[in-house]
């Protein structure tokens, strides 16, 4: 970790990557509306796909080390890189949807939770502190000196929650994005002691934490993808794309650049020149 060369955009390349993150958040939105008790996880796929071919865009997902589809679906206790197939969402279910999207060779990367139907309080909780220590992770990057800034402050929020104690997933974590869907730096969502590296114009960074409601032992299902709790509890995943230019930052997989959730920080994105 640390030593793989990191990858700094121009703006015209960090055009192409906000382009292909409102081609994402329009994906997402559709698949999200999609996503109800009585649908098959296939269905949403291929929702997301048409999508995706509505805008000339392509998947980062599909055949990634062949993955076969072109968004992951994980539901209940599977934590991430769900396949997509005949399983039927029920009422209840607890939905992650990570997908991502492709313009001109520049990437973006974007996840969500949903709860389907009636939503036990405690699955809502588990999907909103997981968006939240999001946020918080990307409002850290304004004024950051270095990567390890967005763990500690996603720590932190999740630390300073009370009732249900939710866990952060350290086996799995953010990344940069450009190019690649997966680039160096790693973003790491807890408090490590490392710093990483600085924080510098032209970056770009995937931060997506991974909650759950019980313990942090994972295991990877026999299709070679589907990671699942240990213990059987439930696990929520958000992510989004953010660009780090010379006048401040800019969230590419929400349409307003994450203005409306940065404000509550004190935070207001610049929009790209």
């Amino acid at each position: 970790m640390g030593f793989e060369r990191i990858e700094y955009k121009h703006p015209a390349e960090f055009q192409r990557m906000k382009e292909a993150g409102l081609i994402l958040a329009d994906a997402l939105d559709r698949t999200v509306a999609a996503a109800r008790p009585g649908c098959t996880t296939k269905d949403l796929d291929e929702v997301f796909a048409g999508v995706l071919q509505e805008h000339g865009a392509t998947s980062n997902f599909l055949g990634y080390y062949d993955f076969p589809a072109t968004i992951c679906t994980s539901v209940n206790d599977e934590v991430v890189h769900g396949i997509p197939g005949e399983r039927v969402l029920e009422d209840g279910d607890v939905l992650s949807i990570d997908g991502g999207a492709i313009i001109d060779g520049w990437h973006a990367d974007s996840a969500r939770t949903v709860i389907l139907g009636t939503a036990d309080p405690a699955d809502q909780r588990l999907s909103d502190i997981t968006e939240e220590c999001m946020w918080a992770g990307i409002a850290a990057i304004d004024g950051a000196r270095h990567v390890g800034e967005i763990g500690n402050a996603i720590d932190d929020f999740v630390t300073e929650q009370t009732g249900e104690p939710l866990g952060i997933l350290e086996d799995y974590v953010g990344h940069g994005i450009g190019s690649e869907m997966h680039m160096a730096p790693d973003v790491l969502n807890y408090r490590s002691g490392h710093k990483g590296p600085r924080i510098k114009p032209g970056m770009a960074l995937a931060v997506e934490p991974m909650l759950v409601r019980g313990g942090l032992e994972t295991r990877t299902l026999e299709d070679d993808w589907t990671v699942i709790t240990e213990d059987g509890s439930r696990a929520a995943h958000w992510e989004h794309t953010v660009l780090i230019h010379q006048a401040g930052i800019w969230v590419s997989t929400a349409v307003d650049g994450g203005a409306e959730r940065l404000a509550r920080y004190g935070v207001t994105p610049s929009p790209l020149r």
